[in-house]
């Protein structure tokens, strides 16, 4: 699989698949499928490397709610076409016909019941079934398109009818994720719409990270807003901001100096206060935060000043602002953690340059784009997953 000297002759193929990841593996199978002769090609050492670190090493495969309102993207309807074709039921079928146990978590998360590595064993047994050929440690210098498409690598040069761009993003850089796939698309002419990391843990100014460090490792069921859209998950308090699912899922909607609410009582009444008031006047303010929050929080929640005094002797406007600091905490971060702890980047090639049917460039005949490469990304638990599922198999039924 790994690759030799330099040649003198090009090789040639049907389709060069660039990126042996989620997307392009799943494109490589499926064109191999139809007979074609299909090479793919990668810089890491292994394939499928982001694969093996997503859901904790077990690998959140797909999601029961793949429905096109939770993916985010310039234009929402591009990926209705792929994901009716190819859908989770479609996933999780290959899934039982290699014997993978799995299971499924909250909010229709799909994992597997062992290690990621089936996932990926999975892949690269259905692509050698095919005939399919995967080269590591493939440096490309340059594509360019004549009568054929030419791959130029450090061992030789490829000839092939199809590129196939599924590189992925610039999300988590340090296993090799780069913008090889965008510069690549952007010498071909196809514009690119605004890149962000997403999925990514918030950051806080100084003067708010001072009140919340103490909180650091601190975790919490919440509701997080951001202009229209929240999310109800689980908050974590590191030490730079806030993390966690909910966190997370608001950061891929969340813009500089925007705010994001957080309910962090998203189960109590914003009366609860006064009802304790009456029902318990003698117990500190402290010591009733604390039945409601993890104890750290109620320390920090509750005003130094009044953290001791019995919640009787408190008057009710007090109680009723800080009931409502609670419910609707509102936090603007100062950035992000970035492409370092980005799951994902948003943004990518510009859908208006595709084909929704078969991510087929429309002004470059045989140049296909696929999974994170595309302007398509979905929400935290599998949803990105079946995106380069679907995506990869629309494009590998098509070139």
């Amino acid at each position: 699989m790994e690759g030799g000297g330099r040649r003198r002759e090009p090789l040639n193929f049907d389709i060069v698949v660039i990126g042996a990841g989620a997307a392009g593996l799943m494109c490589a199978l499926a064109a191999g499928r139809r007979g074609r002769r299909v090479l793919v090609l990668d810089h890491a050492d292994e394939a499928g490397k982001k694969i093996l670190i997503s859901g904790g090493g077990r690998c959140n495969f797909t999601n029961t709610g793949c429905v096109p309102e939770r993916f985010l993207s310039a234009n929402p309807h591009f990926c209705k076409s792929a994901l009716s074709r190819y859908t989770p039921r479609d996933f999780l079928g290959l899934v039982e016909k290699h014997g993978i146990a799995w299971h499924e978590k909250t909010l229709g998360q799909l994992f597997c019941g062992g290690s990621a590595r089936q996932i990926v064993a999975m892949l690269l047994a259905e692509c050698a079934a095919v005939g399919v050929e995967i080269r590591l440690r493939q440096h490309i210098r340059e594509v360019t398109r004549a009568e054929r498409f030419r791959v130029e690598t450090e061992a030789g040069d490829i000839l092939a009818h199809a590129v196939v761009l599924a590189s992925g993003g610039l999300s988590i850089p340090k296993m090799g994720a780069s913008g090889l796939s965008h510069d690549i698309a952007r010498r071909f002419g196809l514009a690119l719409t605004e890149l962000r990391p997403a999925l990514v843990p918030l950051t806080f100014a100084p003067d708010l990270l001072a009140r919340t460090q103490a909180l650091s490792g601190v975790s919490l069921d919440v509701t997080a807003a951001c202009g229209k859209r929240a999310f109800r998950e689980a908050m974590l308090f590191t030490h730079r901001g806030i993390s966690g699912p909910a966190i997370l899922q608001i950061s891929s909607y969340w813009r500089e100096g925007e705010a994001v609410v957080l309910d962090l009582l998203p189960d109590t009444d914003s009366a609860f206060l006064h009802a304790r008031k009456r029902a318990r006047p003698k117990a500190a303010l402290r010591t009733v935060l604390g039945e409601a929050l993890p104890q750290r929080m109620a320390d920090v929640f509750a005003l130094p000043e009044i953290a001791a005094c019995p919640v009787g002797d408190l008057p009710d406007k007090t109680l009723a602002a800080l009931a409502a600091g609670l419910k609707a905490w509102r936090v603007v971060p100062a950035g992000s953690e970035g492409y370092a702890k980005a799951e994902v980047t948003l943004g990518g090639v510009d859908t208006a340059a595709l084909s929704s049917r078969t991510m087929e460039a429309r002004a470059v005949p045989g140049l296909y784009v696929i999974g994170e490469a595309v302007d398509v990304t979905g929400w935290l638990g599998g949803y990105n997953f079946q995106w380069a599922w679907a995506s990869g198999w629309a494009a590998g039924n098509a070139a």
